[in-house]
């Protein structure tokens, strides 16, 4: 799956009603461009094909007073509210996807209930455990030493490390959520803005 996708859902439907502009904004102050394929031209396509697929609705705002063009809001459909939430839930679970699509999970967590979080975190775990287990039960050559097994033996020390420690990073997180951390989705209002208002983007293009 494709975390713009995520990205983009997820930025137009913290503010309820977005452009274009206000979404770049947002993933370019989260460094989004730089860890993850969030760059302008994706972002704006990315708009206008979950418009197209009935995910977005697009609402053309008036011209604006300094005389530049209308700009286009967009705001989750119903359908676009369920493909968020089923993206969202799939980057906190999948073990199997590039970091940028985790990251962008991290990054909408508290738009989940506490317990939910935490329920898909813990199937995270289980699964990087399994992952582990099956790495070193199968994979693993037997009746030898990791110094014999050459520099094929450091693939296998890679994928038991990138297990390890990502199941400590994720329990880690699970009793963070468990001791009160962040203001989770039903818990009471919370701050959606990225930036304050008047505020510049300091990483946007000048």
């Amino acid at each position: 799956m494709s975390a713009i996708r995520l990205l983009v859902l997820g930025a137009v439907r913290q503010h309820g009603r977005a452009h274009g502009y206000m979404v770049r904004n947002d993933l370019e102050f989260w460094g989004a461009h730089e860890w993850s394929n969030a760059k302008p031209g994706s972002i704006y396509h990315a708009l206008k094909q979950l418009a197209k697929q009935g995910l977005l609705h697009p609402y053309e705002t008036a011209p604006s007073t300094a005389g530049g063009p209308p700009r286009t809001q967009y705001e989750l459909t119903g359908a676009g509210e369920a493909e968020f939430m089923k993206l969202l839930r799939h980057a906190l679970t999948a073990i199997d996807e590039k970091q940028d699509m985790l990251t962008s999970g991290v990054g909408f967590i508290v738009d989940l209930p506490r317990e939910e979080a935490v329920a898909l975190l813990e199937k995270r775990i289980a699964a990087l455990e399994e992952w582990r287990q099956e790495v070193t039960r199968h994979w693993t050559p037997e009746q030898s030493t990791p110094e014999e097994w050459g520099h094929i033996g450091e693939i296998m020390k890679l994928w038991v490390h990138n297990a390890d420690s990502g199941a400590q990073w994720a329990r880690g997180l699970v009793q963070r959520l468990r001791n009160g951390a962040f203001v989770m989705a039903g818990e009471g209002d919370r701050q959606v803005n990225v930036l304050p208002p008047g505020t510049g983007n300091p990483y946007a293009e000048q």
